[in-house]
């Protein structure tokens, strides 16, 4: 938690004046009692009618005083722990952004999202009730302690007895609780997990009849959360019948040894009611203290849960000097050097040994059976993962040697889930280049063959499309991404089995309106269907991680049994392909 509170360094002065109004205020309630005492023993006891409404004026004063800081007080401590959120959550965000694949695929979404959104915002209220309440609570059990002895220094030992009991009290259940509210966030995450892939997945689990073996498993899951958030509030509510018991216990034996001093004739009747009034301060701010216990412990269980994401360093360093590198032009711009991949906690190599050299301006096709590296593959062109073994040349130099943004600026991939945000399809667009004209838009549109779907879309580029394009079907939602790709010219364009819901007519349109494109663009196609890339000029094959072999279409039909494997049983020995 300590650690986060850099992120409090905008907001000295709200984090410096809350607690203190709140002091003041708590100052001024301490007089409280001591008003009371003079009204009982001196107007009362005197009939000294005046002195009764002089005193009450002064409980008036003293309750608007007290209102005016302690509304000050939340208005600073709200404006420091919403400056607090905003701050640590563009802090974070930032943070995960700059993590590499390999650390985002270690820590998963449903945590990360959690981490996000529910742990920052405990941690905001805890930072909230800390500056109303953390110094407010003990000022005002010391002070009617201290205020105590000014009134009789035996019965205030019936304070010092009790204080001591009720900290036990507060801070043994805190110490207790802590570790646990860090299981019920896990368990959180765990829900949170489970609901995230029911609503992506809800196709497939109604495809396959699951909706009851999944609705089954959610509700073992959310209903261990709610056993260990059970657990856990039993064990905290413990902290106010204790308190009640122990307050109350203290409370008994103080109007016993008064009413004793009192007949003694050593203190007066307004004096116990004083001390029975402190007694009283001491008991609801110690019942707040114990409720702040519980929010500070839950949000330090969070914060130390947001820390441990920012511990973690990505794996993928980048140079930061753009000039730190000699810039090389070369023949080939893309070249694997013997280059192995190993995904974190695999306990092999996803790619092993792979070596090839592509000129500008080819199409090269990828294709090989499922789970034989394809997607790895070009994800390493980008510098989405490292090479564990061997380099990745792009434009002669290797990848690790990039800027990020300068290697990121050469390269466009259309992965192979289309991925549209919320927004107009050409705030969509735009991602491709900032400054891209409408005329390139369109350019990029009709090479994407999604011109005639756009066209009858109100508003056309304009159209607003839903989260995730829900709005659009498959097909749509593809060549959008393509188009989004296009936009820019790009030196590689990757296509990562980005066509696979497009008919065969439309796929060979879009490859020949790539192919006629301007200017060098080298094309990657990973593609299950031996159509899409046949006419590459290379086709690399891959079995198992491996470089089975490397050639044109009629190369590898005659010496690759990969590849033809692949190809003859997509088409019969006796038929042609004319896409």
């Amino acid at each position: 938690m300590g650690k986060l509170l850099i992120y409090l360094k905008h907001y000295k002065k709200e984090t410096v004046l809350a607690p203190l109004f709140k002091m003041l205020e708590a100052g001024f309630e301490l007089f409280v009692p001591l008003v009371m005492a003079a009204i009982i023993d001196r107007g009362i006891g005197g009939n000294d009618t005046l002195l009764v409404l002089r005193m009450g004026a002064v409980l008036v004063a003293l309750g608007i005083i007290g209102l005016v800081c302690s509304i000050t007080a939340q208005y600073f401590a709200a404006k420091a722990a919403v400056g607090f959120s905003a701050e640590l959550k563009h802090a974070l965000f930032a943070h995960i952004q700059g993590l590499s694949y390999t650390e985002i695929d270690t820590l998963g979404t449903s945590t990360m999202i959690t981490r996000m959104t529910a742990d920052i915002n405990q941690v905001q209220n805890g930072v909230n009730m800390v500056l109303r309440l953390f110094l407010r609570s003990p000022f005002i059990v010391f002070g009617a302690m201290i205020m105590a002895f000014t009134i009789d220094v035996p019965a205030a030992f019936i304070f010092v007895v009790t204080i001591p009991l009720l900290s036990i009290v507060v801070f043994g259940i805190m110490i207790l609780t802590m570790p646990l509210y860090k299981k019920v966030q896990a368990g959180l995450d765990s829900v949170l997990a489970s609901t995230r892939e029911n609503l992506t997945g809800a196709r497939v689990i109604r495809a396959f009849n699951k909706e009851k073996e999944e609705t089954d498993l959610f509700q073992k899951k959310n209903d261990d959360l709610a056993h260990m958030q059970l657990f856990v509030g039993k064990l905290s509510a413990l902290t106010n019948p204790v308190t009640y018991v122990i307050v109350n216990a203290a409370t008994i034996v103080l109007l016993y040894t008064g009413a004793v001093r009192v007949d003694e004739g050593t203190i007066t009747q307004g004096q116990v009611v004083a001390l029975v009034n402190y007694m009283s301060q001491i008991l609801v701010e110690l019942v707040k203290l114990a409720n702040l216990i519980i929010t500070i412990t839950k949000a330090l269980a969070c914060a130390n849960r947001i820390q441990s994401v920012f511990e973690i360093s990505s794996s993928m360093e980048w140079v930061q000097d753009p000039d730190s590198a000699a810039r090389k032009t070369e023949d080939y711009i893309v070249e694997f050097e013997h280059v192995c991949l190993a995904y974190a906690g695999a306990g092999a190599e996803s790619l092993t040994d792979i070596d090839f050299h592509i000129k500008r301006g080819e199409t090269v096709g990828i294709i090989g059976g499922t789970g034989s590296g394809k997607t790895s593959l070009v994800n390493m062109i980008p510098r989405f993962y490292d090479a564990v073994k061997g380099c990745v040349k792009v434009d002669g130099r290797d990848v690790r040697e990039y800027v990020m943004e300068e290697l990121r600026s050469k390269i466009r991939v259309v992965p192979q889930k289309a991925v549209l945000f919320q927004g107009t399809i050409r705030e969509n667009l735009l991602w491709g280049s900032p400054d891209a004209t409408d005329a390139e838009l369109w350019k990029a549109i009709e090479t994407a063959q999604a011109k005639e779907f756009v066209e009858q879309k109100e508003g056309k580029l304009d159209f607003h499309i839903a989260q995730e394009g829900r709005n659009l079907s498959g097909g749509q939602r593809q060549r959008l991404t393509i188009a989004r790709a296009l936009v820019g010219n790009p030196q590689i364009l990757i296509m990562d089995d980005s066509a696979s819901a497009l008919d065969y007519a439309t796929d060979a349109a879009l490859r020949q309106a790539i192919h006629r494109m301007e200017g060098d663009t080298t094309v990657f196609i990973v593609s299950q269907r031996a159509s899409t890339i046949r006419y590459a000029d290379k086709i690399i094959v891959l079995d198992d991680g491996q470089m089975a072999d490397i050639g044109t279409h009629d190369e590898l039909l005659e010496r690759c049994s990969v590849y033809q494997e692949i190809y003859y049983s997509q088409y019969p020995k006796d038929e042609g392909v004319s896409l």
